[in-house]
């Protein structure tokens, strides 16, 4: 179960996994991209639940027309959740009609609590996935969403712009200081696809999926088309998954779904292929593998190895830091953990090293991983 603390979240007690869609900046189509997602889930099978975390601007009540919109609380002052297309929905807009015709005034501190309430206080039920619509950004709410909440992954929204990257990283590292893994990025507006030759136009720039891949590990990357269909018919409630199942782009939603729901699946069960980072004082790092064999590792050769933009440039590839730029006796001071992919290094000089995945580390430094 997602929630080990049924006492304290009752409302979370039958929830076996949650999942955060998140951005950094507004605009993006995260909203648009956690209902399609959420609906491509309860397509497979699953039972799914979404909540719309952003009080300021709640989306789902544009996004999903329930027949019925009244709420009502259980003896136990568990509130209902509203039914629609197959999935349990909750909303500030709901709760709040006035929400509609403007923004809460509300300080930071009380949006949090009312976030907080929203997620907690709610008789989900017995769910394999809520998915929760983050508000964009990196502040308090969001940190306290994901440190009050049994988080299992996140999925981050963005697009194609150099700038959209530079807030992708902001948002795995915010998932990262929390312990919550990035499981999954969705680039929007990637492309927009001729209809007369099928050709694709890439008007917003070549986007970022390799860096992603590079810098994070990150292999579930995801391009959606510039599709005036996808916001006219958000904007009437009626999400593309919903009417048009079979359309090519609601078939990236159901991929985009099925990657998360493979990778969530593998986190959540032990999985004896992923090795660890270990660094003893005055050795050498070692990659362990669970069956203990070790792959020494020299720490300048380490250091020399990070992809971080201070380290590698991010537009031509070419490497900035050389090995005569650096302490010949750097060691790691701190090996954390990322999710179950990577892991992250701080060094005796200073710098906080981009995230080292395991896969590019067994591809760099054991000569035995390649012939496996």
């Amino acid at each position: 179960m997602a929630n080990d603390e049924p006492n304290k979240y009752p409302g979370l007690a039958g929830v076996q996994r949650i999942l955060a869609v998140s951005s950094c900046k507004g605009g993006v189509g995260k909203s648009t991209t956690a209902v399609n997602t959420a609906l491509a889930l309860a397509r497979y099978g699953l039972r799914v639940g979404l909540l719309d975390a952003d009080v300021y601007g709640p989306s789902l009540p544009t996004l999903l027309r329930p027949e019925e919109t009244t709420l009502y609380q259980r003896e136990d002052g568990l509130i209902l959740p509203l039914d629609v297309e197959g999935l349990k929905v909750m909303s500030f807009g709901w709760i709040d009609p006035e929400q509609q015709r403007g923004a809460a005034i509300l300080r930071g501190p009380m949006v949090s609590q009312v976030v907080s309430q929203l997620a907690t206080r709610v008789a989900w039920g017995e769910l394999d996935y809520l998915v929760i619509d983050f508000p964009p950004g990196t502040g308090d709410i969001q940190l306290t969403l994901t440190q009050q909440l049994p988080i299992n992954a996140a999925l981050i929204v963005t697009t194609p712009q150099q700038l959209s990257f530079v807030d992708v990283v902001k948002g795995i590292q915010m998932f990262d200081t929390v312990k919550v893994p990035t499981v999954a990025v969705a680039e929007n507006m990637s492309y927009f696809q001729c209809g007369s030759c099928g050709e694709k136009h890439r008007l917003f720039g070549e986007g970022a999926r390799e860096k992603l891949k590079k810098q994070f590990g990150l292999e579930h990357t995801f391009e959606l088309p510039l599709d005036p269909r996808l916001s006219e018919l958000s904007d009437a409630g009626t999400p593309l998954v919903s009417v048009h199942p079979d359309d090519p782009v609601a078939q990236i939603y159901y991929e985009l779904a099925e990657a998360v729901h493979g990778e969530v699946n593998r986190l959540m069960r032990e999985d004896p292929g992923i090795p660890s980072l270990s660094y003893n004082v005055g050795q050498n790092c070692e990659l362990i593998y669970p069956d203990g064999r070790i792959v020494e590792i020299e720490p300048l050769q380490l250091r020399l190895a990070c992809r971080c933009a201070e380290c590698v440039s991010e537009y031509t590839g070419e490497r900035l830091v050389n090995v005569e730029d650096l302490d010949p006796d750097v060691y790691p001071t701190e090996i954390e953990p990322v999710g179950r992919y990577a892991a992250a290094v701080k060094w005796s000089d200073n710098h906080r090293s981009s995230i080292y995945p395991y896969d590019y580390l067994q591809e760099r430094f054991d000569p035995e991983a390649g012939s496996e």
